[in-house]
C-alpha cells in the first residue's frame, strides 16, 4: 500500500554554475531511493524544490523493482497534474554495483538482483521512454545533501550509519565515484586488529563498530523500540553498561569522521542513515568523541573536526532528492 509522506521543501536551486549537462536544466525530474524494504520517491521542480514524497513497499526482483519505480513515477506525476512528457529524467538511487553509463545494476542482494540487469531501460520503458539514470544509493544521498548547502561548489561526505557503514563524496561540487565506483567504502578499513569478523572476510572492520547493525548487535534492546533508541535512553538514564556501549560506538563513528576529513578534507560530514534519526543526542556524543581526541593532538585540534559534523535534515529524503538530480544529469 502506498503512503504519502511529508518532505520539507528543498530551496537550493539545481542549476548551479557549470554543473548541468546540456538539455537537463529547466524541467521536472523524479528521484527514487530504492531500499530493501521501501522505495521513497520525490518530484523535484525546475527550480530545485522538492514536493510531497511517496513511500511504496519494495518488492524483490528486477521486474518488481522496475514496476514499483514506474508506479511511483506515475503517482507523483498524477498528484502534481503533470505528464511523463514534462519530465527531463528519472533517477534511481539503489544499493549494489551500479554501472551508471550502461544503466545496469548487479549484486543488489537486498533487492533480489544478482546478475547484471538493465534496470534503467526497464523503468524507462514503463514511463513512456523518459530517460532514466541509475546511481549508487550513497552517491545519490551525497548529491542530495550537497544540494541542501548554500555553497556554489559544495564539499562534503555523506556518512551513512545504516545496517552497514559507508560514505558518498561530493568534492568541489562534483560527485566522486572513484576508479571502480568504490570511493567512500570506509566501512572495511580495519578499526580493531583481530577484532570482530566481517562478512567481507576481514576482522575488525570499522563497519562492525560504527554502524546501525553493530549498535543493535551490541545492545539489542527490550524489543518494544529499536536497539539504538533503547541504548541512548538507557545511557541518558545513567546505565553504566549502556554508557560504555554508546561511547564505544561514538568513538568508532568519530574514527570514521577522521578518516573522511584526513583523506579528503571535506568541509562537511553529514551523518545520515537510520541511526541519524536519534538526532541531537547522537551528534553530541560524536562531537564529544572528536573533541576528546583533539585534546591530545594539536594537529587534530587545528582541523576543527567536530564543527564539520552535522546531521542529515529530518523529514527530507536526501537520497531521493539526489537521485532526481542524477536523473537530470546533475552530478
Amino acid at each position: 500500500m502506498d503512503e504519502l509522506i511529508t518532505v520539507a521543501p528543498v530551496a537550493a536551486p539545481v542549476a548551479r554554475a557549470g554543473r548541468h549537462a546540456a538539455g537537463g536544466a529547466g524541467g521536472w525530474s523524479v528521484g527514487l531511493d530504492v531500499g530493501g524494504t521501501k522505495t521513497l520517491g520525490v518530484l523535484v521542480a525546475p527550480d530545485g524544490t522538492a514536493g510531497p514524497g511517496l513511500r511504496l513497499p519494495t518488492t524483490r526482483g528486477a521486474d518488481a523493482v522496475a514496476a514499483t519505480a514506474a508506479a511511483a513515477v506515475h503517482r507523483l506525476l498524477a498528484d502534481a497534474g503533470l505528464a511523463t512528457t514534462d519530465l527531463v529524467g528519472v533517477g534511481l538511487g539503489l544499493p549494489g554495483i551500479v554501472d551508471t553509463t550502461a544503466g545496469r545494476v548487479e549484486h543488489a542482494v537486498n533487492l533480489g538482483i544478482d546478475a547484471g540487469v538493465p534496470l534503467a531501460d526497464l523503468v524507462s520503458g514503463a514511463v513512456g521512454g523518459v530517460p532514466v539514470a541509475l546511481e549508487n544509493d550513497l552517491n545519490a544521498a551525497a548529491l542530495g545533501a550537497a544540494h541542501l548547502l548554500p555553497e556554489p561548489e559544495p564539499d562534503l561526505a555523506f556518512l551513512a550509519l545504516g545496517t552497514g557503514l559507508a560514505a558518498g563524496l561530493v568534492l568541489d561540487g562534483r560527485l566522486r565515484r572513484g576508479a571502480s565506483g568504490a570511493a567512500g567504502e570506509i566501512g572495511h578499513l580495519v578499526h580493531v586488529i583481530d577484532g570482530l569478523p566481517c562478512p567481507c572476510g576481514q576482522r575488525g572492520c570499522l563497519e562492525q563498530y560504527a554502524s546501525g547493525g553493530a549498535l543493535t548487535a551490541a545492545w539489542p534492546g527490550p524489543g518494544d523500540r529499536p536497539g539504538p533508541v533503547a541504548l541512548f535512553q538507557a545511557a541518558a538514564a545513567g546505565d553504566a553498561g549502556a554508557v560504555a556501549v554508546r561511547d564505544r560506538f561514538a568513538d568508532a563513528v568519530a574514527a570514521a569522521v577522521r578518516v573522511l576529513v584526513l583523506t579528503t578534507d571535506v568541509a562537511h560530514v553529514v551523518v545520515g542513515g537510520g541511526v541519524s534519526e536519534l538526532g541531537t543526542p547522537l551528534l553530541d556524543v560524536v562531537r564529544a568523541a572528536l573533541d576528546r581526541a583533539a585534546r591530545d593532538s594539536a594537529f587534530l585540534a587545528a582541523m576543527h573536526m567536530a564543527e564539520r559534523v552535522t546531521l542529515a535534515p529530518p523529514g527530507v529524503p536526501v537520497g531521493a532528492v539526489g537521485a532526481a538530480l542524477a536523473g537530470r544529469k546533475e552530478t
